[in-house]
This record gives C-alpha cells, sequence and structure tokens, in this order.
C-alpha cells in the first residue's frame, strides 16, 4: 500500500459491519479500519460512518488512508506536572490546560506522556505513542488523570473504563441557566461528517450518556452563566462539551462548540472544564478517589464574576 491511498469498494451484500467487511477485503486490520472510522476517513455512500455501520448492498465504501507520518518521539521531558498520587501501578496527576496528553502529529513531544515517560513501562495502549494511556483529557482541560505505569495495571484500568466503572467528574461553567433539578442528556455522538475535527449528536453515533447539576449560577439576561457537576457515564470524544451545547448549556470559552463571537469567553482564553474528581479500583490499592483543586484562572475567572446564587452545597475541594 502507498504511503497515501483511498480505497473504493462496493458492498455485494446487506448487514455486514463495515468494519469487518473492510478488514475482508483490504489489508489494513479492523483495528486500523476502527481508528480510521473514528476520525471520520470511513464513508458509505459519501457520508462519515463508524465502526459498527451496517453496509448496504450496492453502497459505495471509501476509505482515507493518511499519509505515514515520521515516528513520534517518547524522550523524557523535563515538563513540570502535579502529582497527586504514586504507586507501583499507577501515577495520579493534575494535568494543566495546555498540555497535550500523548504524542501526535502536529504535537511530536511537550506531552504528558514525555513527562512522565521516564516512569511507564507500559505498552498495551493503541499504539507506541500512548504508553500507560487508558483515558484522555483535551488539551485545554485541565484536572486529574490516572496513567498506567505497566501492562497488567493499564488492562485492568482499560477494563474498568470499559465497563463504565471509572467514576469521572467535572466541573464546568456554560452559558445560560439548566434551573435548579439535575439533568441528563441521553444522544449518540459520532465524527462530524462536515468537519472530522469535530464531534457531534447524530443518529446512528455512539450512545452516549452525560448528567449535570447546576452548583451556582452568575449574572442574568444574556449573560447568565452556571456552574455545572458533570459526569458522563460514558467516555466519547468531546462528549461533555457535544452534550452541553447540544443542551444549549455552551460550556464558557470553548473554541469548537461554544458561543460565538468576540464575548464567547469574557477573558477567560479557554474552556471552562475540569476534571475534578476520579474514583477507580487500583490493582492493589484497592478503591480510591483523586482530587484537582480547580485550576488558578478557573477560580480566578469565578471571583470576576462576583457573587454567585448558590443553589446546591458547595464542593470541598472548590472552598
Amino acid at each position: 500500500m502507498s504511503d497515501a491511498e483511498r480505497l473504493e469498494l462496493r458492498a455485494d451484500e446487506t448487514g455486514q459491519r463495515v468494519d469487518r467487511f473492510l478488514a475482508e477485503r483490504t489489508q489494513l486490520s479492523r483495528s486500523a479500519i476502527q481508528r480510521l472510522a473514528r476520525d471520520g476517513r470511513v464513508t458509505a455512500n459519501g457520508t462519515a460512518v463508524e465502526p459498527a455501520y451496517k453496509v448496504h448492498a450496492g453502497e459505495a465504501v471509501v476509505v482515507d488512508v493518511p499519509e505515514a507520518q515520521p515516528a513520534l518521539s517518547l524522550l523524557g521531558e523535563d515538563i513540570p506536572v502535579d502529582v497527586l498520587y504514586e504507586d507501583g501501578d499507577v501515577l495520579v496527576v493534575n494535568k494543566p490546560a495546555g498540555l497535550v496528553v500523548h504524542p501526535a502529529h502536529g504535537h511530536a513531544s511537550g506531552t504528558l506522556v514525555n513527562a512522565v515517560v521516564g516512569k511507564i513501562s507500559a505498552d498495551t495502549g493503541r499504539d507506541a505513542a500512548r504508553p500507560g494511556i487508558v483515558h484522555r483529557l483535551d488539551k485545554d482541560t485541565s484536572g486529574v488523570m490516572i496513567v498506567a505505569k505497566n501492562d497488567v495495571a493499564q488492562l485492568a484500568l482499560a477494563r474498568q473504563l470499559q465497563g463504565r466503572r471509572f467514576d469521572k467528574e467535572y466541573l464546568a461553567l456554560v452559558w445560560g441557566d439548566p434551573g435548579d433539578q439535575p439533568a441528563v442528556v441521553e444522544a449518540p455522538v459520532m465524527r462530524d461528517a462536515a468537519d472530522r475535527r469535530r464531534m457531534a449528536v447524530r443518529a446512528g453515533g455512539r450512545d452516549s450518556t452525560t448528567r449535570f447539576a447546576r452548583i451556582a449560577s452568575y449574572g442574568a439576561g444574556a449573560e447568565r452563566r452556571a456552574l455545572l457537576h458533570v459526569k458522563p457515564l460514558t467516555g466519547r470524544t468531546h462528549q461533555i462539551r457535544v452534550h452541553l451545547a447540544f443542551a444549549r448549556l455552551p460550556i464558557v470559552g470553548d473554541p469548537v462548540y461554544g458561543r460565538k463571537g468576540a464575548d464567547r469567553d469574557g477573558g477567560l482564553g479557554r474552556q471552562f472544564l475540569h476534571a475534578w474528581r476520579l474514583s477507580v479500583n487500583l490493582p492493589h490499592a484497592g478503591p480510591m478517589t483523586f482530587t484537582a483543586p480547580l485550576a488558578d484562572d478557573l477560580r480566578a475567572y469565578l471571583v470576576s464574576l462576583g457573587d454567585p446564587t448558590v443553589t446546591a452545597p458547595p464542593f470541598g475541594e472548590m472552598s
């Protein structure tokens, strides 16, 4: 196969998963096809589809295989990271905003993995550039993250994540106000066919559920903002950002899914989304909960909004 290639096939029967259909008819592995599909590079009759999509007889199925990229660096780098906990199995960190989690094209170095690679022997990630990475945070999302230090821990944590036994809690400041009652968004999420950098709520996407409740509100009218306690029950790419935007509660400062125009962040400079707390069952230490205090820039932004109307008991770690 050449470095860059477009594969075009015609489905001859109905009902087979597109990842299996392509794996049987190309030199690509099924896992590679799944990654390409989730990046929006697999289409059926011109529409981007997920790996589980079932083809129909006569459909034109196209795979865009990107050009091969140079190997990414896994050299250790002197990047300061706040370590919340460490044992022989895991490293729990408070990731700062602006730090990419793992090397990727466009971010070959200067990542969380580069900061901690000397502590990690795990190599069971999706590829060699992601050792120890079990879950991710967006570049501009701060907060608690767990990294596996060996293969046994990585497998154990991955199984918990797949079984939805990770309890992840976030703090988000949104435009608007959801009211006093807790709410839930249950809406399928998939790659946006028009822009592969975005995700969207679409029929046929992966089942996704996000619960949230208001903690406090600020301001009035068009400038009203609410601080939310958010619990994603699934872990899709950009899930919280997409679901809150779908609920007409876009996150303050979100450049992709947030409010448009020069006033979208009020001077914050990044999306107000913080991974506040993580509860997990560690391989040897057992059940533990880790908390990352609200980042300084987010705390300062809340102070700048003035006194809030408190609508729920405050979290101890926010005081």
